[in-house]
């Protein structure tokens, strides 16, 4: 019988054998990124390369419904599967008629707050979550319940689109993921949790051999969405939602790169970085190389998820 590391190798297995045949698939059937104009020259040679090899990472979810088919897994792979269902839409659109737009904003958040509803309601009912924010040594807010729903719906949204902002370098967001689920990994009482922590970490090393640079495939938004709502969902079940701002900082910055370009471009006519989401800025402003700006990234993901264990071990 496979221990919970062995079933992370399987998966890690799994996925560095699939990743090859599945580009071929998407080579043939002409699913390739199209790429938009306003990006720096070195992105603009990466027009044609596969998208959608995030759908390899159903591998993992395969794997850990069949070793792990207990609620708490199916819920993840729900959570999963939904969001990056999601991102399908959005790159099939993308791919078929190489459009870079994709299917509008609007759309993806209304099934985005569509699926979280869902989610959350589901964790009310079936699994007894408490409408409870976790605060530091031991103290707890209580929340009227519709008021905690409305704010997990705007948290678990808004994070699951600041992780999805991360994938726009080769293997940036596989980089700066693996130590997010690794910290649930080491945090969770779950075995089920733990398992999938572990899965995940599995499967995304299997991918990074054909998406580090230069990138052979992308995993797209059906890869970076559906890491984004299920590392959301995982901060939901831990109940650690305090501690996003430090666990999810590489994440957030990427974000808030955007809406303060936005925001400060509408008001002055100017640029507040060279280009955003901010990994971008590094590239252009810096001459930074897509390997240091992933390795640098991933560093801070490390970082990030350090401090948000020793402050979950002798704080929370």
């Amino acid at each position: 019988m496979l221990g919970i590391f062995g079933i992370a190798g399987l998966s890690f297995l799994l996925v560095a054998f699939l990743t090859p045949l599945l580009i071929r698939a998407l080579r043939y059937l002409k699913l390739t990124q199209p790429i938009r104009s306003e990006l720096p020259p070195d992105h603009q040679a990466k027009k044609g390369t596969p998208l959608m090899a995030g759908l390899v990472l159903l591998t993992g979810v395969a794997t850990s419904l069949r070793f792990q088919p207990a609620p708490w897994m199916t819920f993840l792979c729900a959570a999963f599967l939904l969001f990056g269902s999601v991102g399908f839409m959005d790159d099939f659109k993308k791919a078929t008629r190489q459009d870079p737009s994709g299917i509008s904003g609007r759309t993806k958040l209304v099934f985005q707050f569509a699926f979280t509803g869902i989610l959350l309601i589901a964790l009310l009912r079936s699994f007894s979550l408490t409408s409870e924010i976790s605060l530091f040594n031991g103290y707890q807010l209580h929340l009227p319940v519709y008021a905690y729903v409305a704010i997990l719906l705007l948290f678990v949204v808004g994070s699951a689109n600041a992780i999805n902002f991360t994938d726009g370098l080769d293997g940036l967001l596989i980089n700066a993921a693996i130590p997010t689920y690794f910290f649930f990994f080491l945090i969770s009482d779950k075995p089920e949790v733990r398992l999938f922590s572990l899965v995940m970490i599995g499967c995304l090393l299997g991918l990074l051999f054909y998406n580090i640079y230069p990138a052979r495939a992308f995993m797209g938004d059906t890869g970076s969405l559906a890491i984004g709502g299920s590392l959301s969902m995982l901060a939901v079940i831990e109940k650690i939602e305090v501690l996003i701002p430090i666990l999810f900082s590489v994440y957030l910055a990427e974000q808030c790169s955007v809406i303060l370009q936005v925001w400060f471009y509408k008001r002055t006519k100017l640029r507040l970085f060279k280009m955003a989401p901010l990994h971008y800025h590094f590239s252009l402003k810096y001459g930074w190389s897509e390997n240091k700006i992933v390795l640098a990234f991933g560093f801070a993901s490390w970082a990030s998820a350090l401090i948000s264990w020793l402050i979950w071990k002798y704080a929370l």
